[in-house]
């Protein structure tokens, strides 16, 4: 217990302590009580989409299971919970109609958190985009951003009153760059010009979404969750220091410019501008004054320069890690220094508010032996990231809470369930949840945390 005691002390009470999910990767119950097709529905259908065509059609089958689920989280000992609404359970065509069910499976999950004094984290989309908006050009139309606004106005005034914070979107940079410049999330595209679109409809979107909010909930701490990128260049050369300051606005500048700042960078708009239809009085929509943010992370990106005339910017090409024990099951980096130097960097570039850590966790797919999950690597990375937030508070950054993503293991996107970030094991084919040693180590720690001295 000692260092879990050590660690514990480096945070303050108020501290929030907390576990993350998301909609489509736990709920299962893809067409029930009025729910239709997402992006993501249809892209895991799709061959060679998403590992062995997995889907999130059965998931967790958390919207079957939500109470023992909470109870789960209850017993953990946390502060608050992170989940997403799924719009298309709430709009199922995108807009337009309200399915009550829908809105009822929320209203009962959320007086559940409340009833077992767990606080209410949500995120109003984490990527299950109602396909029908896909129709109409999905993130790379402004009518995306429009609706998007509705669909806010719908929860907030249905859910809102037990809300701790809401967060508009689950990291622009996986909607944006992942799905529509390198085609590996849904809708799967390669396309300049759609990444270029999706970008500032994405922008657009958070802006409208937390104007929608507060116009009915004025007192609701709005945020944004956002995957920022530690970005370190391959040598100290300078051509590769001026590739990693490339990489860092190309992934992280071309949202938190116009969010933070209300402008995009030049070279952003030099390079994409004329895809971005961006109009008068765009950017101040896309900056309205936030109570808080959210920084996901994993892992570093390291960037050297890349002089071949075809690179496109930022001119960089990624140095994937080298094979060995400092990669994590699914091959990223381990590398705790990369959470408190982009803190410090981020804080250091922008004028922000107060931060949460709304995801940080690793995959290990380690299995049952004598009837245990020993994944000490897990607890290795978390005790790890936990000193760097720590570092990170003690250099002047305002860290207020963290959510260890994630609760349980469940649907891993493009990887489908071969990959496992969970601290509660899930046998896919009983829907058994079984506490890992990760999930006893947690608990422990704020059991220490909750004590003090």
């Amino acid at each position: 217990m000692a260092p879990n005691k050590e660690l514990a002390q480096r945070f303050p009470k108020d501290f929030l302590f907390g576990v993350a999910t998301a909609a489509y990767q736990i709920e299962g119950a893809t067409n029930e009580d009025g729910r239709k097709p997402s992006i993501w529905d249809a892209f895991s259908k799709m061959p060679g989409r998403v590992f062995q065509q997995h889907s999130g059609d059965v998931a967790c089958d958390h919207y079957h299971r939500w109470e023992s689920d909470l109870d789960l989280i209850q017993s953990l000992g946390v502060d608050a919970y992170r989940f997403s609404i799924a719009w298309p359970r709430i709009l199922p065509d995108g807009r337009g109609t309200v399915n009550e069910k829908g809105l009822d499976f929320y209203d009962r999950l959320i007086d559940g958190m409340v009833e077992r004094g767990i606080k209410v984290y949500p995120t109003l989309y984490h990527w299950d985009l109602p396909l029908m908006l896909a129709g109409d050009g999905g993130w790379t139309a402004r009518s995306t951003a429009e609706a998007f606004a509705d669909y806010t106005d719908v929860v907030v005034r249905r859910l809102g009153d037990r809300m701790d914070a809401l967060a508009t979107v689950n990291e622009p940079w996986c909607i944006c760059h992942l799905s529509h410049l390198y085609g590996i999330h849904a809708p799967g595209e390669k396309s300049t010009e759609a990444f270029a679109a999706a970008v500032h409809t994405l922008n657009l979107a958070h802006g409208l979404g937390v104007q929608a909010a507060r116009a009915v909930r004025p007192d609701l701490p709005m945020g944004i969750v956002i995957n920022a990128h530690s970005v370190y260049p391959a040598s100290e050369t300078p051509e590769d220091r001026a590739a990693a300051e490339r990489a860092f606005e190309f992934n992280n500048g071309i949202f938190f410019s116009p969010l933070f700042k209300g402008t995009y960078h030049p070279d952003i708009l030099s390079a994409f501008g004329d895809s971005m239809d961006i109009r008068d009085g765009d950017l101040d929509i896309t900056s309205q004054p936030l109570d808080w943010w959210g920084l996901n992370y994993y892992t570093p990106l390291r960037v050297a320069h890349d002089p071949a005339d075809a690179a496109d910017y930022p001119q960089g090409r990624t140095i994937a890690p080298e094979p060995g024990p400092d990669l994590t099951d699914i091959g990223w980096e381990v590398y705790e220094k990369g959470l408190s130097d982009l803190m410090k960097d981020l804080y250091a570039r922008y004028q922000l508010p107060d931060c949460y850590i709304t995801e940080n966790g690793a995959c290990y797919n380690d299995g049952f032996v004598d009837g245990v999950v020993d994944d000490q690597r897990r607890i290795d990375y978390l005790e790890k990231h936990f000193g760097a937030i720590a570092d990170a508070r003690e250099a002047g950054v305002p860290v207020k809470g963290y959510f260890l993503w994630s609760l349980m293991d469940n649907f891993e996107w493009a990887e489908g369930y071969r990959m496992r970030f969970g601290i509660v094991h899930v046998d896919y084919e009983t829907q058994v949840r079984t506490l890992k040693n990760s999930a006893l180590w947690y608990r422990d720690l704020l059991e220490v945390h909750k004590a003090g001295d």
